[in-house]
């Protein structure tokens, strides 16, 4: 059947390839399974339920919850009436949630548990257009989103002549989803996504997974655009869908079910190869010495490419005496992982490969849906996002600036047409704000033209919104925060020297230098007080981890700040280079004196 609508997924999966375990998770210890019919008649009955609701085409509803097949029970029950999707991160603050279902719109929530219910019940008391909060487990004196589905039951006969005109009525360009995205303020933006952004990037990424892969985990929210379209991908090939109990339980899981694919960011790939390496450190003896020679030999792989027989030997023998556990650790039947949401580091795609474990990364932003590139298999470039899809186009601007056109680019963001212009030119160019080289169809991801950085976790961090809060200590002067492709944010601190000169008489502590203060255990610990103070009102993301101090004040003078006192940044990261190399855990030696 011909596919142009989200929901078109679901009717091709029952129509091509119908299982009785289409969709599985894990509860209570055992795993739940769930069938491609029953997926298929539950969400037609949510699409009733909401009918006789008074939903019409258009209305939004916001969902907040983990991954789990009901979610895709009410993803196409919506979208096949043209209700729009609001899926909001389960984790963010209280004022974004304020600022996200406010400005969506959003008529309803289902939340996925009590804990979450408890959370957002009082923040959607206070919103005007929320009319009701429901809820995916059962909580007694909130209502079930069974209750929707059993009012559609009820009322089949009465609305399914028009369910059926609504739905098929539903066009390509018909708004499917409004996805927040962070922002430069720090409030979120609201990426619109139609049913052809989702289902060309779906079709065009179709050619990332393996032919024969016929069962996926999925861990990463299903409310972020990437394991969403994911998730599509999935259904779309025929591939089970097993969602994993938690974060905390991914390689428990993986290991029961033996996954040919699941995709993950960065960060997922670091925890599991440190998790691997510290198993390398506590063996002993030969065991150790080949473990880390394995390690060594892999590092130097390239797909691809002919590296001699005295290599492939070592690599066949680091396979056969290390590499295999790797494999195994994952379940023994990975055929591809796909790694987005921020930058790869490139000896983890060659040391992964090298395992038999294929890394494809790739690259994209919520605004396209979001795949604009992937490597391939039999063709992983490390250190590249791989390969144009068919249908993207791409150009490097001037500055380096990536610069992007296709079928699954956003039509804009949601009642925000200035940003819309900002971001879309004229030319119909969307501007992505990362930098690149693009060698034929191969695209390299280079920086970032704006100051908004990517955690390894995939997480924006907005640092001049985190800067600016720590500012509200008087205890600092000024702050660089910073994090790029790290696993956490951290922070060069530029002390209020006067206030703490003065806090420091107060408390009896003696010092001659600046120098003095700020290797005082008394300091250091009321820094830690007040960044701690200070986290509590940011985001998790944006939560300063670590952090290390500085002994002179940053002036234009001397070169640390502009004439109007913004951050020179690139200056300040090579001045501080040996503090932020030991930020994050590269050098054992702090600098407190800049060198």
């Amino acid at each position: 059947m011909e596919i142009k609508r989200t929901f078109d997924f679901l009717d091709n999966a029952l129509e091509n390839f119908p299982k009785d375990d289409a969709f599985s998770v894990k509860r209570n210890g055992k795993w739940d399974k769930y069938s491609t019919q029953y997926i298929k008649e539950k969400a037609d009955l949510f699409s009733l339920g909401l009918i006789e609701l008074g939903f019409k085409k258009g209305d939004k509803i916001a969902t907040v919850s983990n991954n789990r097949p009901e979610w895709n029970i009410v993803d196409f029950g919506m979208e096949q009436i043209g209700i729009v999707h609001v899926p909001i991160y389960p984790t963010i603050g209280e004022t974004e949630y304020k600022h996200i279902l406010s400005h969506s719109d959003s008529k309803i929530i289902i939340v996925s548990s009590e804990e979450r219910f408890n959370f957002i019940n009082s923040i959607a008391k206070k919103i005007t257009t929320i009319e009701k909060v429901y809820s995916f487990d059962a909580i007694k004196g909130v209502p079930s989103f069974e209750e929707i589905i059993s009012l559609g039951k009820k009322n089949k006969k009465k609305h399914n002549d028009l369910f059926i005109k609504i739905k098929n009525g539903i066009k390509e360009d018909d708004l499917s989803s409004v996805i927040y995205t962070s922002g430069t303020t720090g409030l979120s933006k609201g990426v619109m996504m139609t049913h052809k952004n989702f289902v060309s990037n779906v079709i065009d990424s179709a050619v990332a997974v393996p032919k024969d892969a016929e069962l996926g985990i999925s861990f990463l929210p299903l409310n972020h655009v990437f394991e969403r379209m994911i998730n599509y991908l999935y259904i779309y090939m025929g591939v089970r869908v097993y969602y994993a109990e938690s974060m905390e339980t991914i390689i428990e899981n993986i290991q029961e079910i033996s996954p040919d694919i699941f995709a993950a960011v960065p960060r997922i790939f670091e925890k599991l190869y440190d998790k691997i390496y510290s198993k390398g450190l506590a063996l002993k003896g030969i065991k150790k010495s080949i473990f880390f020679w394995a390690i060594k030999v892999g590092e130097k792989y390239v797909e691809g490419k002919n590296q001699g027989a005295f290599y492939d030997f070592k690599l066949r023998l680091a396979n056969k005496l290390v590499f295999v556990n790797w494999r195994e650790a994952l379940g023994g039947n990975i055929k591809a992982v796909v790694s987005g949401g921020a930058a790869l580091p490139p000896r983890l795609a060659r040391v992964f490969g090298a395992a038999g474990i294929p890394v494809l990364e790739g690259y994209g932003l919520s605004e396209t849906a979001p795949v604009i590139a992937v490597n391939r298999l039999g063709n992983v470039i490390a250190g590249t996002v791989g390969q144009l899809l068919d249908s993207a186009e791409v150009k490097i601007a001037d500055d380096g600036e990536i610069l992007f056109k296709g079928p699954n680019l956003m039509p804009g963001y949601y009642k925000d047409p200035e940003k819309t212009k900002e971001a879309i030119d004229k030319d119909g160019w969307f501007h992505t704000g990362d930098t690149g080289e693009l060698n034929g169809k191969i695209l390299k991801i280079t920086g970032r033209t704006k100051e908004i950085f990517k955690l390894s976790t995939g997480k924006y961090v907005a640092p001049e919104l985190v800067e600016n809060k720590m500012k509200e200590s008087p205890f600092i002067e000024q702050m660089m925060v910073v994090g790029e492709a790290e696993k956490y944010t951290a922070a060069i601190v530029c002390p209020a020297f006067e206030h703490l000169h003065n806090w420091a008489s107060i408390h009896n502590i003696n010092f001659k230098e600046n120098y003095e203060l700020i290797t005082n255990k008394e300091v250091i610990k009321k820094y830690e007080e007040e960044i701690e103070r200070l986290n509590k009102r940011l985001d998790k993301a944006m939560k300063v981890k670590k952090f290390s101090l500085v002994c002179e004040e940053w002036t234009p003078e001397g070169g640390e700040l502009s004439p109007t006192l913004k951050l020179k940044r690139k200056i300040l990261i090579k001045k501080y280079k040996i503090k932020l190399d030991f930020l994050y855990g590269y050098t054992d030696d702090e600098g407190f004196v800049a060198k």
